[in-house]
């Protein structure tokens, strides 16, 4: 499996050449319950890490998609907008989000492996 990394907002991003894909967790879509509409940033926007970049409301809660790494969108999930059940159904594949291209790549480097993710997601339970 592809080596992904995870923030503390509960994002993820996996590397793809030199971009990277993003999305929410499965904890994420769990905890938001049926996710009803997801807003994206526009192709070409750029993005600071920590900032916010998409907008996901579900039947419970609106909630801020922050960036993980800064970058440029260079590519976002059109599937999303007419069905966006797709981030409760494969958060981690067909529900992905926004591609950007990193301005930093050392960045990744600061995100958390799936055993520190996984550990970090038990401690706030």
């Amino acid at each position: 499996m592809a080596d992904i990394r995870y923030s503390k907002d509960h994002e993820w991003v996996r590397r793809d050449g030199d971009s990277v894909v993003i999305g929410i967790t499965d904890y994420a879509q769990n905890q938001l319950g049926d996710v009803v509409y997801v807003e994206l940033p526009a192709v070409g926007r750029k993005v600071e890490q920590g900032g916010e970049a998409a907008v996901v409301e579900s039947v419970k809660a609106a909630s801020e998609v922050y960036a993980p790494v800064s970058g440029e969108v260079v590519a976002i999930n059109e599937l999303l907008s007419g069905e966006p059940g797709r981030v409760n159904a494969d958060a981690m594949g067909e529900g992905w989000f926004f591609k950007i291209k990193l301005s930093d790549p050392k960045q990744l480097d600061a995100l958390m492996d799936e055993a520190a993710y996984q550990k970090f997601i038990e401690g706030l339970s």
